[in-house]
């Protein structure tokens, strides 16, 4: 089943970045936290209250895109965002999610942090599964993944 546009931004989009637009104050948005490199507030479609969207304010679609001089600040903040959503919504834990274009609907790198409390009735599943045919076939996988590795 495809998924709908509005779920799916190609890579390199150049469409109009709603993000972008917050991160200017151009749109409001129920704000978290403001850093020179990162904005964080409230989803407008929440999982559950509490649920934030953290964004650089460099406007970068994926993951890989993020600067490297932003992993560090990236990380801090977010542990200190996702201990935060779960204090103030006292939270059994969170569950953070990154999509990479698919399942992306806005195309500017965003990172869910959602509270979670025991028996909240969310069923994130991933699947369904699809089991390597053979011991050889997760070996051919893993060496081309080796292959394509470039760290540094």
């Amino acid at each position: 089943m495809a998924e709908s546009r509005a779920a799916y931004s190609p890579r390199g989009t150049v469409a109009k970045c709603v993000f972008c637009d917050i991160v200017t104050g151009a749109t409001p948005a129920r704000e978290v936290f403001r850093s020179d490199d990162f904005v964080a507030f409230l989803d407008a479609h929440p999982v559950f209250p509490g649920h934030v969207l953290m964004v650089p304010t460099v406007h970068v679609q994926t993951y890989d895109e993020l600067p490297v001089e932003l992993a560090d600040p990236w990380v801090r903040t977010s542990q200190a965002l996702q201990r935060a959503v779960e204090a103030a919504t006292d939270a059994d834990g969170s569950l953070l999610i990154v999509n990479n274009v698919v399942s992306q609907s806005v195309p500017h790198l965003h990172l869910h942090l959602i509270p979670r409390h025991r028996d909240d009735g969310l069923r994130f599943w991933l699947g369904p599964r699809h089991a390597y045919a053979s011991p050889e076939e997760a070996d051919a996988v893993a060496a081309r993944i080796r292959a394509a590795l470039a760290v540094g």
